[in-house]
This record gives C-alpha cells, sequence and structure tokens, in this order.
C-alpha cells in the first residue's frame, strides 16, 4: 500500500466505512433530513426567483444585521435553506447533499441540525458584533454589511464539515477547510468570509466542549473501574 493510500485510510477510513454501511444498507433511506433540505432549498430558489415570491422568501427566511434581533432568531431556521441569489444555487445544493447526508448518517439528523445551526447562529450573531466594532479592527465591518443577507447553507455547510473532520479524526480534512476559508477572507473580504470564519469558530467551542465533557467521563470512569475497593464510612 502506497503511502498516500495510508494516508487517505487513516483520514477518511472510519468516515468511509461508516457512510458506506448505511448507504448500501439502506440507500437514500438512510439520509430523510438531507433529501427533505435538498428539496426545501431547491424550492425555496425557485420562489425567490418569482416576482410574487421574492418578498415572501425575504420575510421568513432573509437574516441582516439591521433586524431586530427577535426577528432575526426567528427567520434563523429558515434562512439556512435560503441559498444567495449570485451564487449557482446546483453548487449548493451539491454541498448540502454530500455534507449533510454524511453528517445525518454519522451524527443522526437531530445532532446534524444542532450543529448546522449553531454554525449559522454563530456567523448571524457575529455580523452584529462585527459591525458594532466597525471597520477599524481586525473583526469588525463596515456598517454597509447590516444591509447584507446572511450566507444561508454554506456556513452550516462549513461547520458540519469542521465538525466531522474533528468526530471522525479527519484532521487534516477539517484543516484545510478551515484554512480555505482563511484564504477566501484574504482573497475577497466581504461579510460570508467572515461568518463563515465565525461559524468556524462556534463549531470548535462545540468540539472543545464535548472533548472535555468526554474526558471527564473517562476520568469518572477511570477511577470507578480502578479496582479499589470502595471507601467505608
Amino acid at each position: 500500500m502506497s503511502t498516500l493510500a495510508r494516508w487517505a485510510r487513516a483520514e477518511w477510513g472510519l468516515l468511509y466505512v461508516t457512510v458506506r454501511g448505511a448507504i448500501a444498507g439502506r440507500q437514500w433511506r438512510a439520509i430523510p433530513m438531507t433529501i427533505g433540505a435538498v428539496c426545501l432549498t431547491a424550492l425555496l430558489h425557485f420562489v425567490h426567483n418569482q416576482s410574487w415570491g421574492y418578498g415572501f422568501v425575504q420575510d421568513v427566511g432573509a437574516v441582516r444585521a439591521e433586524d431586530p434581533l427577535w426577528l432575526a432568531l426567528l427567520r434563523t431556521p429558515l434562512s439556512l435553506f435560503v441559498p444567495a441569489l449570485d451564487l449557482p444555487v446546483w453548487g449548493g445544493l451539491v454541498q448540502i447533499l454530500l455534507v449533510f447526508g454524511i453528517a445525518e448518517i454519522c451524527l443522526g439528523w437531530w445532532r446534524t441540525l444542532a450543529v448546522a445551526y449553531a454554525a449559522t447562529l454563530a456567523g448571524t450573531l457575529y455580523a452584529r458584533v462585527g459591525i458594532a466594532l466597525g471597520p477599524g479592527g481586525l473583526l469588525g465591518l463596515p456598517a454597509s454589511d447590516a444591509h447584507v443577507v446572511d450566507t444561508g447553507p454554506s456556513a452550516a455547510v462549513v461547520g458540519l464539515a469542521v465538525f466531522l473532520g474533528w468526530r471522525y479524526r479527519a484532521y487534516v480534512t477539517a484543516g484545510a477547510v478551515i484554512v480555505a476559508m482563511a484564504v477566501e477572507v484574504l482573497v475577497k473580504e466581504n461579510l460570508a468570509g467572515k461568518e463563515h470564519l465565525a461559524a468556524i469558530a462556534g463549531v470548535l467551542v462545540l468540539c472543545a466542549v464535548r472533548a472535555a465533557r468526554q474526558r471527564r467521563s473517562a476520568e469518572r470512569a477511570g477511577s470507578t473501574g480502578s479496582g479499589l475497593p470502595p471507601i467505608k464510612s
């Protein structure tokens, strides 16, 4: 086995076996939530491009930093499935199908949605903080970004990719996603790029919390299973 093959097996082997087993056994039934997400995104894109549907989609799923916080939070769940009008919708649908599908198989549908919403919410809240800081600082944003619609499903896709890389020890892949998003900000500094980095930061916090909980659980299991007799009062 070549060095590259050994590296690929170490990096993606566990993930591949998990996904392949689920798809072989249940086929498309293994990812019902993902199929629904793809269909919902395609439907919202179609409606959004119609003269009669543009305002409706904006009212229910478009999140901007200028919106009241309560309204932004109310729109955030659906905003995850509203693709950007200036980007090819097919690329977004493929990303959702692949990343959401793998995540649904590996994490379950509700954990997938939880991580996706956490990543999206991190980007949404960052936009407000960045505009409050102003354009002068590293994390700041110009006031004009308050009128820009949030990233939609892309922040969730990026966040899920990083979380899966951490969960299944595909650390090089997760690192490559992070580097790619950082390069995006350097090359084309815009709201979407910085929201992607905020989504990654939010997911990394989730990873750190989960790792800490796992360590505490392991320590408790080790202490109870040490073989020493219980202390008598």
